[in-house]
C-alpha cells in the first residue's frame, strides 16, 4: 500500500471516534480542518521557535512580513502551542487549541476560517471527544521528509473520496481523478512544449473550478519538468469552501501565491476580472443550475461580446457552458502568444439543444471564431466508482492558435492515442463537429 493510502486509512481512523456523535456525512468537518492543521504544524517546525524569537524582539504594528522571513514559509505561527503540547494538557485542551489557531498568520487564518472549526472545536468538547481527537492528530506524521506535497495532494483527494463515497455524494465535484487531470494536461501543453522550454519563460495557468487544485498543481509538474527555470504562476476559484481551503492551503505551502486563489462563483464574482491567461483548464461540475446567480449572469449577457456571455447563455439547469465561456473571455489574443483552453464535460453540451438555442449558438460562436481543436469523446470509466472519470464526459481542447490553422483544415491531433493505444477512429456528428469515440480526433468542418 502506498504512504498516503497508508496514512489517508490512519487520518480516517478518527472517525472511529466520531461514530455516534457526529453523523457519517459530517465527519469531513472534524478530520478535514485538523488534518490542515497538522500539516502546517509539522511544516513549520524547524523555525518555530525561530518565528517566537523574532516576533518577541520586534516592536512594530505590521510584523507579517518579517515572521514570514523567520519562517522561512509565507506563513507562521506565533503562539506557544503545538499540536504536542495541546495535546499533553487534557484539562486546558480547548483554551491551548483555540490559542493556536488565532496564532496563525493572517493568510493561513482566511484559510481555517473557512472550515467554521470552531463551531466544531465546541461540540467535540461538549461530546469529551475533543481531548481524544488532537491526541489522536498528534501522533500523525506529516512533516515533510515523510510526506511531501504530492503525497499530501493524493492523502486529500483520498479522505474526500471516502467522504463522499459515505454522504453518497460525488467525488468528482469536489476534485478530478489523476487519470483524467493527466490526459488534460498532456493534451493542453504537449503541443507546446518547446515553446514552454524557452528561457525565462513566465507561464500563467488558470481553473475558474479549482477544487482542491490537483490541476493546478500537475500542469505546474509538467512545465517545471519540461523546463526547470520557467517560473510558473497558478491560479484559481472554488466555490465549495472545505475545497478552498485544501486548494489555498496547498498553494501556500508550495511557495505559490495563496493569494490567487479565490473563493467565490465565477459566474457572478469574477476573482480574476481583466486578467489573461497563457493556458486554462477546467473539469466544471455536470448538469450543476446556475439560477441562484441568474440575474447577475443575464445583466452581462446584455453587454454581449464586450462581457464574458457574448455567445448566448445555455439551459438554467446547466453552467458548463457559462463555464466555457468564461474561460474563452480569459484568453490572451494572437498577437500576445494566444492561449490553449482544456475543459471536462459529460455529453450534454456537446449535443443538446435545438438550432438557435442557446447551446448551439454558442457552439456555433467557437466553430466560426475557429477555436476548436479537438475533443476527446468518451472518457471511459468504471462504474460504480467515483475515482474513474465517469462514462460520456468529453474533454474539448480549445485555443487562440499559435500557428496558422484554417478553417476546412483538419485540428492538429498533436499525437494524442486513444485508450487503447492507437490514434484515430471512425467519426461522427457532434452538430456540426465532426469527432471521434472514444478517441481524441481531428476537428474538421
Amino acid at each position: 500500500m502506498s504512504t498516503h493510502q497508508e496514512l489517508a486509512s490512519f487520518i480516517w481512523s478518527v472517525a472511529d471516534l466520531l461514530r455516534g456523535d457526529y453523523r457519517q456525512s459530517e465527519y469531513g468537518k472534524v478530520i478535514l480542518p485538523l488534518t490542515v492543521l497538522r500539516r502546517l504544524d509539522c511544516v513549520m517546525e524547524p523555525t518555530r521557535q525561530a518565528v517566537r524569537d523574532r516576533e518577541a524582539s520586534l516592536k512594530l504594528a505590521n510584523k507579517d512580513q518579517f515572521l514570514r522571513i523567520a519562517a522561512g514559509l509565507p506563513f507562521y505561527n506565533t503562539s506557544k502551542q503545538s499540536f504536542r503540547t495541546i495535546g499533553e494538557d487534557a484539562a486546558n485542551v480547548e483554551k491551548n487549541l483555540v490559542d493556536y489557531i488565532n496564532g496563525f498568520s493572517p493568510n493561513a487564518r482566511e484559510i481555517i476560517d473557512k472550515y467554521e472549526f470552531h463551531t466544531q472545536i465546541a461540540r467535540l468538547k461538549a461530546a469529551r471527544l475533543l481531548y481524544l481527537v488532537v491526541q489522536k492528530f498528534a501522533d500523525i506524521d506529516l512533516h515533510l521528509n515523510r510526506v511531501d506535497n504530492h503525497q499530501m495532494g493524493y492523502i486529500f483527494e483520498e479522505l474526500i473520496r471516502r467522504f463522499s463515497e459515505i454522504s453518497n455524494e460525488t467525488a468528482g465535484e469536489h476534485f478530478t481523478p489523476r487519470e483524467v487531470i493527466k490526459l488534460m494536461v498532456h493534451l493542453l501543453l504537449g503541443p507546446d512544449s518547446a515553446h514552454l522550454t524557452e528561457p525565462g519563460k513566465v507561464i500563467n495557468i488558470l481553473d475558474p473550478a479549482c477544487g482542491t487544485g490537483g490541476m493546478l498543481s500537475a500542469a505546474e509538474d509538467l512545465v517545471t519538468s519540461l523546463n526547470p527555470h520557467a517560473t510558473v504562476k497558478l491560479f484559481g476559484q472554488e466555490l465549495n469552501a472545505e475545497s478552498y481551503a485544501i486548494c489555498r492551503s496547498d498553494m501556500m505551502l508550495k511557495g505559490q501565491d495563496a493569494s490567487n486563489i479565490y473563493f467565490g462563483n465565477s459566474f457572478s464574482d469574477d476573482g480574476h476580472k481583466e486578467r489573461t491567461f497563457d493556458y486554462l483548464l477546467a473539469n466544471p461540475p455536470f448538469g450543476v443550475e446556475w439560477k441562484k446567480v441568474e440575474d447577475e449572469v443575464r445583466e452581462e449577457a446584455k453587454l454581449g461580446h464586450a462581457g464574458r456571455f457574448g455567445a448566448g447563455l445555455p439551459r438554467i439547469n446547466d453552467g458548463s457552458f457559462l463555464f466555457l465561456q468564461h474561460m474563452l473571455s480569459k484568453m490572451q489574443p494572437v498577437d500576445r502568444g494566444g492561449s490553449r483552453i482544456a475543459i471536462v464535460f459529460n455529453g450534454s453540451p456537446l449535443f443538446t439543444g435545438a438550432a438557435e438555442s442557446g447551446e448551439s449558438n454558442i457552439r456555433r460562436w467557437i466553430l466560426e471564431n475557429d477555436r476548436r481543436t479537438a475533443a476527446q469523446a468518451e472518457l471511459r470509466g468504471h462504474r460504480g466508482d467515483p475515482r474513474r472519470a465517469r462514462r460520456g464526459q468529453a474533454l474539448v481542447e480549445l485555443r487562440a492558435s499559435r500557428r496558422s490553422h484554417r478553417r476546412g483544415q483538419a485540428a492538429d491531433r498533436d499525437g494524442v492515442a486513444d485508450e487503447e493505444g492507437g490514434e484515430g477512429g471512425a467519426p461522427m456528428r457532434i452538430d456540426g463537429w465532426r469527432s471521434g469515440r472514444p478517441r481524441c480526433v481531428t476537428a474538421k468542418y
